[in-house]
């Protein structure tokens, strides 16, 4: 594991690099607006992939490197993201553009661009609590390249089945049964959390392996 800090235009980003022995894929992947690296999902697929042939890169943007507690607007966070790329870029590896939450939404907006192999979307904010009218779908239907959608059943951010028809869709999406938006789940669920962040590994573990 090693620690890079790369300037952009909205200020110093930081790449945490968790390397596989023989990679095919980086899959980089950034936190959400309230969170860091240290969210249970990102730490578990930092220490499985690798093991796989998926070299993981741990974002930090900007704004949480600078110790901020509050996300800026989301042009920002895009700005930050376009910035490190070559950084990703030049390990010469297929980049999977990946994050949770607010993380999510800016892999899915920029990877056409940026030229991304696929988007991983870890509890994709389909639309803020409450307001099932302020969809976000526009912005996963517009990735453009294979998409994983990893979704707690309980996320008030969006459950499952809120989702837009998988039939045609350009993503694939694997619930965590009861788990809310950090894929924590409640003590009477069916599943412990270590089984619930299982879930979320072997999902990404068999998507990674299925892309060309």
């Amino acid at each position: 594991m090693s620690t890079e800090t790369v300037t952009t235009d909205a200020g110093d980003a930081r790449i945490t690099w968790h390397p596989a022995g023989a990679p095919r894929l980086l899959l980089a992947v950034s936190h959400g607006a309230g969170g860091g690296i240290d969210a249970r999902d990102l730490r578990a697929l930092a220490a499985v992939l690798p093991g796989h042939g998926v070299s993981v890169a741990l974002v930090e943007q900007p704004w949480r490197v600078a110790g901020k507690k509050v996300a800026p607007a989301p042009k920002t966070l895009d700005l930050g993201w376009r910035g490190l790329w070559p950084a990703l870029a030049a390990t010469g590896l297929p980049v999977i553009a990946g994050g949770r939450s607010a993380g999510a939404r800016v892999a899915c907006r920029t990877a056409a661009e940026l030229g991304a192999h696929a988007v991983l979307a870890l509890s994709f904010p389909l639309h803020p609590p409450g307001r099932p009218e302020k969809s976000r779908a526009a912005e996963l239907l517009g990735a453009g390249v294979p998409t994983l959608v990893v979704q707690g059943g309980n996320d008030p951010f969006g459950r499952p089945e809120e989702f837009p028809p998988g039939d045609g869709a350009p993503y694939r999406l694997v619930e965590v049964p009861s788990a809310d938006h950090g894929f924590a789940v409640p003590k009477r669920a069916a599943l412990g959390q270590d089984e619930a962040v299982t879930i979320v590994t072997d999902a990404v573990t068999t998507w990674t392996a299925s892309l060309t």
